[in-house]
């Protein structure tokens, strides 16, 4: 559809009440200044679902679930943006306009009107060649030899692409315009002669849908012995492998209360399920599981279940997909690895055994964290103290990657059981130590013992060679989130991102703040910084919803809405002094670094080896850092 102006999505989130929209839904009670309720995104016996009317926002302390009307309407009724726009500004008796769009992802409908018509036109014509070309008998035996009835053939609107170089390209004669839709589309070739013709052939024709359930791609399943087995249509204005699931249009409307999904590795595992009952298997298209699969796959439902090979291969595809599921694991959500008996795929094995033991195996899946550790520890003796140091070393890291919350507690706490290490010491195995700091500690009595205030080391004297034993070493080290880590990943200790947190939920505290201090944008939390307060500054009566509005469905606005929910401070005073001691702090943080770098650099070498030169330097460092820290 053509692109909804944000005009019109901030008019209608300032019309609507976010309470009245959720208590349609969910019951809330008056608690305080807010309304509270049990999360509707998570099981739980004590409510944690809370409603802010003044800032149109809402927040759960449980799982993390946040945003304003629009975003609930999306994860409460698996909308998509234009539907839950629509389904909103029906209630408050307004209509959608419509305008143009620059390019680029947001393009309008009517850009991509033409594409879609094509694709739909193409399927059409793969449906018809099933039922009435000569060679449909082929795809037709194979069907039956794999027990798909007519009925589920249908719903998934399989075709046949007949043998021949050109037939689809014949259906649209010498129609230039359709022929270069045809080729925009994917659907031909070109070779190095300008010659086209159909990517497509002799195949059985398994149509993608997006999420409005129109036809964006297609795969295709050889009959004859052409390579390769499993053809995909190429990425298109309306298609991205990475976004995209096979099923996942008719997994949610075959069943209204969706509280799983499993990913299988074929069309034909998808389409089996589903004829068994078994409606809520997706397929990948030809690639990994991403990151952004796996977002997709969650605002669904609370439980995605994996479902592979148990050879060497699908075990490798496995941890792939546990890697790009970590960092979407928010509190309340959960995901499963099934492995499958050599030989046996969810096909043969929903119709060998049935659909109850299918799920039964769902049911039994193993969880994440075991799948995890068992990875990493199958090559190791965990029962030796340098096994234990190894799993440690390689667990700890991956723990890290998951968002802050209860399930990255508990998960440490797993490592620290099986390790005997304490949380404390894992969590600083996050990232690898810097190539400069020696392996081992320096000798014993070499680094003096600082004073409780953090002061120089006792026997310093400017005007000697240098002191007696090397400054307090921990005052030296980097400050922040290194840069090696995804700062849109929520973290307790990033200045951006706690400042971040109180712009959205109190957008005019910008005024208060001197924003020439913002440092240079080092790391994706501080690029946003910078544009949620330009956005500010271009719309000085911006409401929290609407802010959150701008970046719905992105990590930044993930990220937002988990900041936003953190923050319970409402003192208008002191809310300006945090908010300008945070901004001066940031501004601090490049050049500490600097510094910290430089003396890192001295650190390394062991202390009686530097020249006078290098301890004057390293004081003088010391110091810099200190009265930059502001601890002089």
């Amino acid at each position: 559809m053509a692109r909804i102006p944000q005009a019109f999505i901030d008019d209608l989130l300032d019309r609507v009440d976010i309470v009245e929209v959720i208590d349609r839904r969910v019951k809330l009670k008056k608690t305080g200044k807010n309304f509270s309720a049990c999360c509707p995104f998570h099981d739980e016996k004590t409510p944690s679902f809370s409603v802010n009317p003044g800032k149109q926002f809402y927040y759960c302390f449980g799982c993390g679930a946040g945003g304003n009307a629009l975003g609930f309407l999306m994860d409460y009724e698996r909308l998509e943006f234009p539907e839950a726009v629509e389904s909103l500004a029906q209630t408050a008796g307004l209509e959608v306009p419509r305008e143009e769009s620059s390019g680029g992802r947001t393009g309008s409908q009517d850009s991509n009107r033409p594409l879609i018509d094509q694709l739909e036109q193409a399927t059409r014509f793969y449906e018809h060649s099933l039922r009435s070309h000569p060679e449909a008998h082929r795809a037709v035996t194979y069907l039956k030899s794999r027990g798909l009835s007519g009925e589920i053939a249908r719903n998934f609107r399989i075709g046949f692409a007949p043998p021949g170089w050109d037939n689809l390209l014949q259906t649209v004669g010498q129609d230039a315009q359709k022929v270069s839709l045809l080729n925009d589309s994917g659907m031909l070739v070109e070779n190095d002669r300008g010659r086209r013709y159909d990517r497509f052939r002799d195949r059985i024709m398994f149509p993608i849908l997006d999420a409005r359930g129109r036809v964006i791609a297609f795969g295709g399943r050889v009959l004859g012995d052409d390579k390769p087995k499993y053809l995909n249509s190429p990425e298109t204005p309306v298609f991205q492998k990475s976004r995209e699931l096979y099923g996942l249009f008719q997994a949610r409307k075959s069943e209204r209360s969706l509280t799983r999904i499993v990913v299988v590795e074929g069309y034909m595992d998808v389409i089996a399920l589903a004829q068994y009952g078994i409606g809520y298997a997706v397929a990948t298209l030809g690639t990994a599981t991403s990151e952004a699969h796996m977002e997709r796959l969650f605002r669904h439902v609370p439980e995605v279940v994996f479902c592979f090979d148990g050879d060497e291969a699908g075990r490798k595809a496995a941890f792939r997909a546990l890697e790009s599921t970590l960092p979407v694991m928010q509190d309340g959500r959960q995901a499963r690895f099934l492995f499958l008996p050599e030989g046996e795929d969810p096909d043969t094995l929903v119709r060998a055994q049935g659909a109850d033991h299918l799920e039964h195996l769902f049911d039994t899946a193993t969880p994440l964290e075991n799948f995890l550790f068992d990875w990493i520890a199958q090559d190791l003796d965990i029962t030796t103290l340098d096994g234990r140091a190894r799993f440690s070393k390689q667990a700890a890291p991956h723990v890290h990657r998951l968002p802050e919350g209860v399930f990255k507690v508990l998960m440490y706490q797993s490592l620290a059981d099986r390790t005997g290490i304490d949380v404390d010491s894992l969590k600083r195995l996050q990232a690898p130590p810097p190539e400069s700091r020696p392996e081992a500690p320096p000798p014993a009595g070499e680094v003096g013992d600082p004073g409780p205030d953090d002061s120089l080391p006792a026997g310093y004297d400017p005007a000697d060679a240098g002191p007696a034993s090397p400054p307090d070493y921990d005052d030296l080290e980097p400050m922040g989130e290194p840069e090696t880590d995804d700062s849109l990943i929520p973290s307790s200790t990033s200045v951006s991102q706690r400042l971040l947190g109180l712009l959205v939920l109190n957008p005019g505290l910008c005024t208060a703040l001197d924003t020439d201090l913002l440092p240079e944008a080092e790391r994706r939390d501080q690029t946003l910084l910078r544009e949620v307060i330009d956005s500010i500054g271009a719309q000085p009566d911006i409401s929290t919803a609407a802010l959150l509005g701008y970046w719905h469905g992105t990590a930044e606005g993930q990220l937002l809405n988990d900041l936003a929910g953190r923050e319970p401070i409402e003192d208008p005073e002191e809310l300006a002094e945090l908010g300008k001691a945070l901004l001066l702090q940031l501004s601090r943080e490049a050049p500490l670094n600097a510094l910290r770098q430089q003396a890192a650099q001295l650190k390394a070498k062991p202390y009686e080896t530097l020249t006078q030169d290098e301890k004057q330097s390293l004081m003088a460092l010391t110091q810099q850092i200190r009265s930059l820290s502001g601890r002089d």
